[in-house]
């Protein structure tokens, strides 16, 4: 399997760069460790000194052994043999300390990042969600936090190192010996790093398209997956196979381009190298020849080019990494200045527990400014009554639902609970007084008992059978090997649609809300399973404040109140005996579903699918 370049979410890069600010978002999380920050960068100067040392201890010992009288050969000589293996050592026990010390920094920054980026995502709004996907939304966390890691390696590692080691060398050169040699070592560094820079900031552009159409072919695969039975109800397996091969064909291309690029890259940095180390070795051979310098100054040199050409050369693959690092680091770090649609107030308040009414007040809302949902709409639930909303599909009737749970904030009119605006209370203290069946369940992968517990996670596991008791689900789990520690699969894909919903009922109840709301709760059930529900739907819903939204009308006949909703206005309203007389909407819809379920009722229902089934 290929490795994916690290990049973000697929999408247009941002063109104007933020690294600098990028970097001062990130320090907070290492400051947080302050301690071990400093130690670190103390065994990093320690390191380095220690480094730079041993070519003037190794000048010294060539020069004691060309030089010295033969009888001090084993004092000189053994001394500073004894001071290089110290120094030896000292490079390499300050180097490990400091990353013993510096590990622990660099984990808890990414977790704390990651955290935090994963709590900001759940505070955005729906609409946020729906409209991201979420392979690549996955990527962007993915790479966003091990770029953390990456930039702060590349940086405490080998970036601050090197500049330490090439502050050191330049001072010792322009102390010890002709300005020429500084200078030649500071041209070559300075030609070195601008033709990186500026070659790598061309190259950018090119691993910015990689990894774009890498993360559009990952976008594709995860949602033609996603997505695994449609493909196979229309037979187009081989058609989503060529949708992504074209986009790895297109990553292919720019990948071989991109590899061009930094081949040029290499060779032009191989070439200002070369011609510095040439130049630096001439002007030292030129001295030693004529008695300015030691055979050992000579040796000095060339250790410090040595010394110096290595990282030098790796800087170039560190800088384009880093470059890389702060994107990724950036996309994620944009994740969390996301904009909240809906946030609490500053002064937002606690809704106390206890019985709920719920009131919509002439509520107008639009999900797109250019199409309005609800016009208007006026609906009041009494604490512990029923309301139903019923219409057509597309009337509005789910956005209530959602309005409700403050997943958007209405454009006009207000949602008051207990006669407080939702936009002053909390979100946890709203929702936590809400339990919902939706219309479209969808499961965690994970086990039967782990998805009906959601609904209350500290609840017991008498509660929990308890839950799934009402829910009609005790004798579809029995059947099942595994009973409660059945894995339901990716959404719950490997539970029918019936068995779905009625862990999805199971899950509202064991939450035990103030306020219910059933979404089309029995849509995906058969008759008979409906009926056997519906009694107990009721019974859940006795002493709580129920607002039912169903298409099947002879599932609300019992509600205290029953709102006709066409387009999002409220065309009807009363009980289910005083809808049918008065011969409107409901009254038609009631007999239109009445002729169906006799024609229905001569056909021989199919059962129902699933690891159940």
């Amino acid at each position: 399997m290929r490795r994916a370049p690290a990049t973000a979410l697929p999408g247009p890069e941002p063109t104007e760069r933020h690294d600098w600010q990028t970097l001062r978002n990130l320090l907070p999380y290492l400051w947080a460790y302050k301690g071990r920050v400093l130690f670190a960068l103390a065994c990093l100067i320690a390191a380095k000194g220690a480094n730079v040392t041993v070519p003037i201890i190794f000048k010294h010992l060539i020069d004691a052994l060309s030089l010295a009288p033969r009888e001090a050969f084993i004092v000189v000589p053994a001394a500073l043999l004894l001071a290089y293996g110290v120094l030896r050592f000292s490079t390499s026990l300050f180097t490990e300390l400091r990353e013993i010390v510096f590990a622990r920094v660099t984990q808890q920054a990414v977790r704390r990042i990651a955290l935090q980026v994963f709590r900001h995502l759940h505070a955005l709004s729906l609409r946020f969600h729906l409209e991201r996907q979420t392979g690549g939304l996955s990527r962007d966390i993915e790479r966003g936090t091990r770029s953390i890691g990456s930039l702060i390696s590349y940086t405490l590692y080998s970036i601050v190192p090197t500049l330490v080691e090439i502050g050191l060398v330049i001072g010792i050169l322009l102390v010890e010996y002709d300005a020429v040699f500084a200078i030649v070592t500071l041209v070559t560094l300075a030609t070195y790093i601008t033709f990186t820079v500026k070659v790598t900031n061309w190259r950018t552009v090119l691993r910015r398209r990689a990894n774009e159409l890498d993360s559009a072919a990952s976008a594709r695969a995860i949602d033609s997956l996603l997505n695994f039975e449609t493909v196979k109800y229309f037979n187009n397996e081989e058609y989503e196979a060529r949708r992504y091969d074209e986009q790895l064909k297109k990553w292919i291309g720019a990948q071989v381009t991109n590899q061009y690029s930094l081949s040029a890259l290499n060779i032009g940095q191989a070439a200002i190298i070369a011609v510095g180390v040439t130049v630096m070795m001439w002007q030292a051979a030129a001295r030693v020849a004529s008695g300015a310098m030691t055979i050992g100054d000579i040796v000095l040199v060339n250790a410090f080019l040595i010394q110096l050409y290595i990282p030098l050369n790796f800087l170039g693959v560190i800088y384009r990494e880093l470059r890389q690092a702060l994107t990724d680091i950036e996309r994620m770090f944009g994740l969390m200045h996301e904009h909240k649609e809906v946030s609490d107030a500053p002064d937002a308040i606690e809704l106390p527990p206890g019985p709920a009414s719920v009131r919509f007040e002439e509520v107008i809302f639009a999900y797109d400014p250019k199409r309005t949902i609800l016009h208007g709409v006026d609906l009041e639930i009494p604490a512990g009554r029923t309301l139903a909303v019923v219409g057509h599909s597309g009337s509005g009737k789910s956005t209530l639902a959602r309005l409700l749970y403050r997943f958007y904030d209405v454009q006009d009119g207000a949602i008051r609970v207990n006669g407080h605006d939702v936009r002053r209370l909390t979100q946890a203290s709203l929702r936590a007084v809400i339990g919902i069946v939706p219309q479209d369940t969808v499961l965690f992968n994970d086990t039967l008992y782990y998805n009906i517990q959601y609904g209350r996670p500290e609840a017991s596991r008498a509660e929990v059978e308890a839950a799934a008791r009402a829910a009609q689900l005790t004798e579809f789990i029995a059947r099942l090997p595994e009973g409660y520690e059945t894995r339901v699969g990716e959404r719950g894909l490997k539970l029918s649609g019936g068995e779905k919903q009625r862990v999805a009922i199971a899950r509202a109840l064991l939450k035990n809300p103030a306020i219910l709301i059933f979404d089309e709760a029995t849509s995906a059930l058969d008759s008979k399973t409906e009926k056997a529900i519906q009694a107990q739907l009721e019974q859940a819903a006795e002493g709580r404040t129920a607002l039912v939204i169903a298409h099947r009308l002879s599932t609300v006949m019992n509600a205290d109140e029953i709102v006709v909703l066409d387009q999002g206005r409220v065309v009807e309203r009363g009980t289910h005996a005083a809808l049918l007389a008065r011969g409107g909407d409901y009254a038609r819809m009631w007999a239109l579903q009445q002729q169906e379920g006799e024609e229905a009722s001569a056909l021989q229902p199919a059962s129902p699918g699933g690891i159940g089934a």
